[in-house]
């Protein structure tokens, strides 16, 4: 859920209505699961973040890969309207043992990319240039490790293998989020946009509307390969081949050929 600012005549007007309903507009925030929403954001060069599987040195006949996919980064203002900051998935982190890789946060079976013990998921404090974006400043990355396998989802297998994959999007759900607007009217408010907004990544969205909405934190659901995410600052971070793979690898769950997932 996103606020419609152009039903606004005025900026004063935008921050009252925030100000107004702003304990609303967070309760349905945190009643959505969020999810990628197509919405191009162009502020920076997606072409930064492609991975070419040359120089990982994966076979032709690679039936495995191991997949680094940033599913999320911090300091970014989405096209939700909200900032992620660091700490955010310290809890889920912790708490969810039942995480999915999808593809285009489609909970079909045949969509599922990886899971339980082909899948891990950590956080680590970067800079969005050291993650392959072209963005000033730091964040904290939630990686998903992700065996990838051929037998699994061949269609999402070629796509990470040939680097075809250049965004990703975290499924999730808020429990904590504040306010943030530019009004000295509005003490709190302009208190949290003081705080945070030094920390944007890309702070035109912040200055254009003059608020935004801090996500202290969140359930992590699932993460999804897509086509556009809210937050487009999520490539893959690294990709390889596990040694000793080789395309007779036994498809997930057999033993052997004999037998035994106003508002816009």
């Amino acid at each position: 859920m996103k606020i419609d600012t152009s039903k606004f005549q005025t900026q004063k007007a935008l921050h009252k209505f925030i100000f107004d309903n702003r304990d609303k507009i967070i309760a349905a925030k945190k009643s959505e699961i969020k999810e990628a929403d197509n919405t191009f954001i162009g502020f920076y060069n997606s072409d930064t973040g492609k991975v070419d599987k040359s120089e990982n040195n994966i076979a032709d006949d690679a039936t495995v890969l191991i997949v680094k996919a940033i599913i999320n980064t911090t300091n970014i203002i989405d096209s939700h309207q909200d900032m992620h900051v660091s700490g955010i998935w310290s809890k889920s982190l912790k708490e969810n043992h039942r995480r999915k890789h999808l593809q285009e946060h489609n909970r079909d079976l045949d969509k599922t990319i990886s899971s339980g013990k082909d899948l891990t998921a950590y956080t680590i404090d970067t800079t969005f240039k050291a993650l392959g974006v072209n963005l000033k400043g730091s964040t904290q990355a939630l990686i998903y490790e992700s065996t990838v396998r051929k037998a699994r989802n061949p269609f999402m297998f070629d796509q990470y293998k040939n680097g075809w994959i250049e965004e990703h999007s975290v499924g999730m759900q808020y429990t904590k989020v504040l306010t943030a607007i530019n009004d000295k009217e509005y003490t709190e408010e302009f208190k949290t946009y003081n705080k945070y907004y030094p920390m944007a990544a890309n702070p035109e969205f912040a200055d254009k509307n003059g608020f935004f909405f801090v996500v202290l934190e969140s359930k992590e659901i699932e993460g999804s390969a897509v086509t556009f995410g809210s937050n487009p600052a999520t490539p893959v971070y690294n990709i390889e081949q596990p040694k000793g793979t080789h395309k007779t690898e036994q498809p997930i769950g057999t033993q052997s050929t004999s037998l035994s997932q106003l508002f816009i």
